[in-house]
């Protein structure tokens, strides 16, 4: 891989993070592409990438290794729209929170170019480039969601770079499995969010909030086109999760209303010894995402 070029599509906070964390990899040259002047202007000035250009099929022409650091359809719009501009025999691969639908969008690229999902679980509460930082990846978690059709070497080559951008662990799923496990882990818990900020007496709870009601709504103000295409992309497994969340919560509103405190507090033992059992059970082993 020494002196080859990889190209990160994308200097938002995950791509101008990617760029940042990869430069001196396996003495790559690191290109970000951009549209903007604003972006171009502050990751020339700030070095986010070893080169800095706008022509996004130019870069995909001469990259090994294409990353895309898009929202969700613009993804799929960049796949389609640069599908015979992929370098043969490279590499793409992508950083967005929903894996099945970014996999059948990839199936419009020529046979020899080889396109690998994965999901960097790392972020903040903003975004931008003026945000990305070299150190955003380390201690969290690389998932990658390859096909028996990748090339070894290309999967091989996605874990040393996770490897090198300080990541955890790499974990391996297939893209059915990621997305009805991140309804779970992550796209129910904005759900939540949102829906807790919806109540009437939001703003009457002022100076009464404590811990648990921040952390509960942090991930509240989120980014609404960003999530809007999450959800709807990965609406049939997001759906699954809410009717059992909702069931769930059902079977708590019962048993508080029956006044039976003997059931709640069993209730409430079952789910607290399942929180602790997932807080101790150790690392996450074989191909489940933890988080």
């Amino acid at each position: 891989m020494a002196g080859k070029r990889v190209a990160v599509v994308g200097l938002g906070l995950i791509g101008g993070s990617i760029a940042m964390a990869l430069q001196g990899f396996e003495d790559c040259q690191v290109v970000g592409v951009v549209r903007s002047q604003r972006t171009y202007d502050f990751a020339v000035a700030h070095h986010v990438a070893d080169q800095v250009t706008t022509d996004a099929a130019q870069a995909v022409r001469e990259a090994d290794v294409v990353w895309l650091c898009l929202p969700p359809q613009a993804i799929l719009d960049f796949l389609s729209a640069h599908r015979d501009h992929f370098k043969p025999g490279g590499l793409v691969t992508d950083v967005c929170g929903v894996k099945t639908a970014i996999l059948e969008g990839a199936r419009c690229l020529p046979e020899t170019v080889d396109f690998i999902g994965c999901h960097p679980m790392a972020g903040k509460e903003v975004s931008g480039v003026e945000h990305a930082e070299r150190t955003l990846f380390r201690g969290a978690h690389f998932i990658l969601t390859p096909t028996p059709e990748n090339r070894p070497e290309h999967v091989a080559l996605l874990e040393r770079m996770a490897a090198y951008m300080g990541f955890r662990d790499v974990v391996r799923a297939t893209a059915e499995e990621h997305d009805a496990i991140i309804a779970y882990t992550s796209q129910v818990m904005h759900v939540m969010a949102v829906a807790v900020c919806d109540d009437p007496d939001l703003f009457a709870c002022k100076g009464f909030e404590g811990g648990s009601f921040r952390d509960c709504t942090r991930v509240a103000a989120l980014d609404v086109p960003l999530w809007t295409e999450l959800f709807s992309l990965n609406a049939p497994a997001l759906s699954r999760v809410i009717r059992t969340l909702e069931e769930n919560l059902r079977n708590y509103r019962e048993v508080i209303e029956s006044g039976d405190r003997a059931a709640l507090a069993e209730k409430l033992r079952y789910s607290s010894q399942r929180k602790r059992q997932m807080n101790f059970s150790g690392p996450p082993r074989g191909d489940r995402p933890e988080e």
